[in-house]
C-alpha cells in the first residue's frame, strides 16, 4: 500500500455536494480539482452517486475509490465525500453539521423551495463548515453564530427600508433645523 496514501492530513472532505430527489445538482462544491476535473465528470459522477444512494437505507456508501456518507430530507439528498481512507465517523460529523445548520437557518423546513430561495445562506453554512477540503467546524451552533454574525455587517439585516427612511428623514429634519 502506497505510504503517501495513509499520511494523515486536513484535507478530509473532497467534495460536498446536495441533489434534488430526481437527481439534479443544487449545490456542489469539490475540494480536490485532480478528482474530477470538468463539469461533465463532476455531474456523472453525481449521477452514480445518487443512483447507488436514492432508493438505499444506508447512511455510507462506497464508490470510485471514495467514502460517501449522504442523507436525505423530504425532497433533498446531501452527501459528503471524502476518500476511501477517510474516518468515516469525521465525514459524518461534517454532513450531521451542515445538515443540523440548514435545518436551523430555514426553520426547521429542510426542503428543496425553502433551499433554493436562501441559497446565498446556504453557501455561507457550507463555507463556515470546510474551507478548500478542511473541516473547519463541526458544531451546528458555532457555525449558526458565525452565519449570523456575519449577516449582522450588513446594515439592512436588522432594519426594514421603511425603518432606515424614516431615520434618515429624522436626520435631515434635524440638519436642516440646525
Amino acid at each position: 500500500m502506497d505510504s503517501a496514501a495513509l499520511e494523515p492530513s486536513l484535507y478530509t472532505v473532497k467534495a460536498v455536494f446536495i441533489l434534488d430527489n430526481d437527481g439534479n445538482r443544487l449545490l456542489s462544491k469539490y475540494y480536490d480539482a485532480e478528482l474530477y476535473p470538468s463539469m461533465k465528470e463532476q455531474k456523472n459522477f453525481e449521477k452514480n452517486v445518487f443512483n447507488k444512494t436514492h432508493k438505499a437505507d444506508n447512511e455510507i456508501a462506497f464508490l470510485e475509490g471514495m467514502t460517501i456518507v449522504y442523507k436525505s430530507s423530504i425532497d433533498l439528498f446531501f452527501y459528503v465525500v471524502g476518500s476511501a481512507q477517510e474516518n468515516e465517523l469525521m465525514l459524518m460529523a461534517v454532513l450531521n453539521c451542515l445538515f443540523d445548520s440548514l435545518s436551523q437557518m430555514l426553520r426547521k423546513n429542510v426542503e428543496k423551495r425553502t433551499l433554493l430561495d436562501n441559497m446565498d445562506g446556504v453557501f455561507l453554512v457550507v463555507d463556515e463548515i470546510i474551507d478548500g477540503g478542511v473541516i473547519l467546524e463541526s458544531d451546528p451552533q458555532q457555525v449558526m453564530e458565525k452565519v449570523n454574525y456575519r449577516a449582522d455587517d450588513n446594515p439592512l439585516s436588522e432594519q426594514s427600508v421603511a425603518q432606515v427612511l424614516q431615520s434618515a428623514k429624522e436626520q435631515i429634519k434635524w440638519s436642516i433645523l440646525k
